[in-house]
């Protein structure tokens, strides 16, 4: 499995998938020292070598179409794409084309580039499961979301820096 965003994310589902004796590499912007995963800084070269690809990148200008066509034509006919990041990071018309001319095994999604529309041709696909973005649609992580909020705007109000920024 090659996960691109090795951030905690893609962390939590590479220890899941080496739990069901995968092996697992990962794309990003550096290498990680504290990753024993083996690292590329390619993501087509990635794509190569693995079976499937786990997007769980930010979305944004740096990662707008990341895998793109020449990125899934790389994971070739015997891949699976796994989107649960940013419908944008992936370039979706070629993702459906590759699906319909079966170009690649499958794919579970969960994003879409103009949501909540799915490409039509998506529903009739049997290698293909979709489903809506609520990974995070627990009491438990609703209760964190809110308490690092909360801590936010704490140190906002303090004067001091927030924990997590947006930019």
């Amino acid at each position: 499995m090659g996960i691109v965003g090795a951030g905690r994310i893609g962390q939590a589902i590479a220890k899941r998938a080496e739990a069901f004796g995968l092996q697992i590499a990962y794309f990003g912007p550096r290498k990680k020292a504290e990753l024993s995963w083996r690292y590329y800084d390619n993501l087509v070269a990635m794509a190569k070598d693995v079976d499937i690809l786990m997007i769980s990148c930010p979305g944004g200008k740096e990662t707008n179409q990341l895998v793109n066509a020449a990125v899934i034509d790389a994971l070739g006919a015997d891949g699976y794409i796994v989107n649960i990041a940013r419908g944008s990071v992936v370039e979706e018309p070629a993702l459906v084309k590759a699906l319909v001319e079966k170009k690649i095994a499958g794919a579970g999604l969960d994003v879409f580039a103009d949501e909540p529309n799915v490409p039509e041709a998506l529903w009739s696909l049997n290698t293909v499961a979709l489903a809506p973005h609520v990974g995070s649609g627990t009491h438990e992580t609703r209760q964190a979301m809110g308490d690092l909020m909360l801590k936010n705007l704490e140190a906002w109000f303090a004067g001091k820096p927030v924990l997590t920024k947006v930019v």
